[in-house]
């Protein structure tokens, strides 16, 4: 019985030490576009919120199919998204275009602006941050 007692004060102490490890941790976000003209542009704005609200969220932005359009050095509206991609990648923000898109879509990395990273897939990148704990979302 006594056994017993002890490994449930152990496993409520180390519950409380990992709830404590995790709070400790700045929040972590990735922002998932896959329609750059009906999301990119409410995203961006969400992010900057975010980063204004709570300054040490770290946030990844994934790109693919036609999200990744606003990224591109012709995008349409790229004097309403160009601004705000430097604005957020100087706070820290990381721009991720999906590999699979742009070979599906014949497009060339000199194609997108300088904010711009590359990831071998935008999904399996977004599976890998959401398990590494990073909360998801697809505005």
């Amino acid at each position: 019985m006594i056994k017993k007692i002890l490994t449930l004060i152990l496993s409520i102490g180390l519950v409380g030490f990992a709830s404590l490890t995790l709070a400790a941790q700045p929040p972590r976000v990735v922002y998932h576009i896959n329609d750059a003209e009906h999301q990119a542009l409410a995203a961006l704005r969400n992010v900057r919120n975010q980063l204004d609200t709570d300054p040490n969220t770290k946030i990844v932005v994934v790109a693919h199919a036609k999200g990744v359009d606003f990224l591109m050095t012709n995008y349409k509206d790229a004097a309403k998204v160009g601004p705000l991609v430097s604005a957020l990648a100087a706070r820290g923000v990381d721009f991720e275009v999906c590999e699979i898109t742009m070979k599906n879509r014949k497009l060339e990395k000199d194609q997108f602006v300088m904010e711009s990273n590359f990831t071998p897939s935008g999904v399996v990148l977004i599976t890998k941050l959401e398990n590494e704990g990073y909360a998801y979302i697809k505005p």
